[in-house]
C-alpha cells in the first residue's frame, strides 16, 4: 500500500508537469491588428488644425496626427465621391474599378460590381467587417455593402442624406435612405453622426476579442451643412460660409473622438491601425453654401483635378509600428491604403491588378521614394497626369472660382516643386514635357480600359 505522501507527490507531479512543459512551448501567435478606416466627405486640403487651419477646433484628429504620420502630399484618386471611394476600397484606379464617375443615388440602380474590396480581403483573413456611414457605390442587392465584403452595414446608399430625417432630397422625389444591412431603419430626429458613433461603439463592444475592420464613412462636412449646436455657437463670429462649415468639421472631429475613446476604454488602441482621410477636396456647390472649405494656396475644389480638388489630409497611426508626430512630403495616393492595410495585417492580396503600393516603406523611412513615379486622374474629359514634379491638367475645371480653364490654359502644365499652386501655366515653355505626359496619358487610357 502506497504511503499517502507518495500519492500526494504523484498528484503534484501530474499537476506541475504540464505547467513546466508549457514554459517551453511555442508562444501563442499575436493577435492580428485591428483596422479603423475613417473617411470624411468633401473636406478641404487644410481643414484640420494640424494641417494649418487657424480657425478650427479639431483636437481629436490633431491628437491622432501627433500619434502617427501626417502626409502633406496625399491625393484622392478622383475629385468626386463615388470614384474616390471605389479606389479606397479596391486599391485601383476608378476606371479599372468600373467606377469612373458618380454612382446613382436612386434606389435599385447598379454601381460597383465585380470588384474585390479590402473588406472582402479582410473578411477572408478572419476579420469581422463593418461599414457605418456613406456607401454611394450602388443601390442594388449585388452592389450594396453586404455583397462587397461587409458583415454589417448601417448607413445610406446615396450621395448624402439629411442628417435628421435621413431622406435624400437632391434629385427626383425624396427617398428615405437609412439602412441596417438590407432592412430600412427609421430613426427620425437622431443625427446621422450620432448613429454612426453609436453603431461603431456597439460593434467594438461586441467584437473586441477578435480582429475587426471598420470603415467609418461620415456624411460630413458634405452638404447638408448640419453641425452640432455647440459648434455653431463656437463659430458664431465667423462669416458664412466658413461659419457653418467650421461647425460641421468640428462636429466630425467630436464624433471621431467618441469612437477613439471607446477604443481606449477597451484597451484596443495599441493594436489598432487607424487611418483618416477625406474622399476628395471641399465642395463649392450651391448646396454647400458655395464653399467654406480651406484649400489654402491650392487652386480648385471638388470636381477639379487641380490640387484643391484632389490633395487631401491623410493621417496614419499604429502604435509601435508607425512613427509618432512625423510628416511625409512624398506623393502618395488613396489607392495605396488597400495594400498598406493588407501588409500590416498579413492579409493576402487578390489576384487581380492592384494599382496601389504599400506605404509601409515610406512610413518607416522618411527618406524613402514616393511609391508612384507616374500617376493619372480622369473625370469625364478632364484629365491629369503627374510624373515627378511635372503635372499636366487638360480641360481643367477651377471649381473654386466656378470656371473652366480655357484658351491656352486648357493645357496647363506646372512644375510642382516651383509652383504647387498651379497659378502659372508653363506649357508653352516646355512643349516636350507636355508631349511626353500626353503620351503617358494616352497609353494609360488604353491599358486601364482593357
Amino acid at each position: 500500500m502506497n504511503h499517502p505522501c507518495a500519492r500526494l507527490g504523484g498528484l503534484l507531479g501530474i499537476l506541475i508537469f504540464p505547467l513546466l512543459n508549457g514554459a517551453n512551448a511555442a508562444p501563442t501567435a499575436p493577435r492580428p491588428p485591428n483596422v479603423l478606416l475613417i473617411v470624411s466627405d468633401d473636406q478641404g486640403t487644410l481643414d484640420l488644425n494640424c494641417y494649418g487651419s487657424k480657425d478650427l477646433d479639431t483636437p481629436n484628429l490633431d491628437s491622432l496626427a501627433s500619434r502617427g504620420v501626417r502626409f502633406t502630399q496625399f491625393y484622392a484618386a478622383s475629385c468626386v465621391c463615388s470614384p474616390a471611394r471605389a479606389s479606397i476600397l479596391t486599391g485601383r484606379y476608378p476606371q479599372r474599378a468600373q467606377m469612373p464617375g458618380m454612382a446613382p443615388s436612386r434606389r435599385d440602380l447598379p454601381g460597383m460590381l465585380g470588384q474585390i474590396t479590402i473588406a472582402q480581403v479582410m473578411k477572408d483573413a478572419g476579420y469581422r467587417t463593418a461599414l457605418f456611414g456613406k456607401w454611394h457605390l450602388g443601390t442594388t442587392r449585388a452592389t450594396e455593402p453586404n455583397a462587397q465584403g461587409f458583415d454589417e452595414f448601417v448607413g445610406h446608399h446615396s450621395g448624402c442624406i439629411d442628417n435628421y430625417s435621413h431622406f435624400f432630397y437632391w434629385s427626383g422625389p425624396p427617398i428615405h435612405d437609412l439602412w441596417r444591412n438590407n432592412d430600412e431603419l427609421w430613426e427620425s430626429g437622431t443625427h446621422f453622426s450620432a448613429i454612426i458613433v453609436r453603431e461603431a461603439r456597439r460593434f467594438l463592444d461586441e467584437n473586441h476579442s477578435r480582429p475587426f475592420f471598420i470603415e467609418l464613412a461620415f456624411n460630413c462636412p458634405h452638404y447638408p451643412i448640419q453641425g452640432f449646436a455647440k459648434w455653431r455657437k463656437r463659430y458664431e463670429k465667423l462669416n458664412e460660409p466658413r461659419r457653418s462649415y467650421a461647425a460641421w468639421v468640428s462636429s466630425l472631429d467630436e464624433s471621431v473622438g467618441q469612437v477613439l475613446a471607446r477604443l481606449d476604454e477597451l484597451k484596443l488602441r495599441d493594436n489598432t491601425l487607424i487611418i483618416f482621410l477625406p474622399d476628395q477636396g471641399h465642395s463649392t456647390e450651391e448646396r454647400a453654401n458655395f464653399g467654406g472649405g480651406n484649400a489654402g494656396p491650392y487652386r480648385g475644389a471638388k470636381f477639379s483635378l487641380l490640387e484643391g480638388g484632389i490633395r487631401v489630409p491623410c493621417i496614419i497611426s499604429f502604435p509601435g509600428r508607425v512613427p509618432v508626430n512625423q510628416s511625409r512630403d512624398q506623393l502618395a495616393v488613396a489607392v495605396d491604403l488597400f495594400p498598406t492595410i493588407a501588409q500590416f495585417c498579413g492579409a493576402k492580396l487578390p489576384a487581380g491588378r492592384i494599382d496601389g503600393k504599400s506605404l509601409i516603406p515610406l512610413l518607416e523611412n522618411p527618406n524613402a521614394k514616393t511609391p508612384h513615379d507616374v500617376y493619372h486622374w480622369q473625370l469625364g474629359n478632364q484629365w491629369a497626369v503627374r510624373q515627378g514634379d511635372w503635372k499636366l491638367v487638360v480641360n481643367g475645371n477651377d471649381t473654386a472660382y466656378n470656371k473652366k480653364l480655357e484658351g491656352a490654359d486648357k493645357i496647363f502644365l506646372s512644375n510642382m516643386a516651383v509652383d504647387a499652386t498651379e497659378r502659372h501655366n508653363i506649357a508653352a515653355q516646355h512643349a516636350d514635357v507636355v508631349q511626353r505626359l500626353t503620351r503617358l496619358h494616352e497609353a494609360w487610357v488604353k491599358e486601364v480600359e482593357q
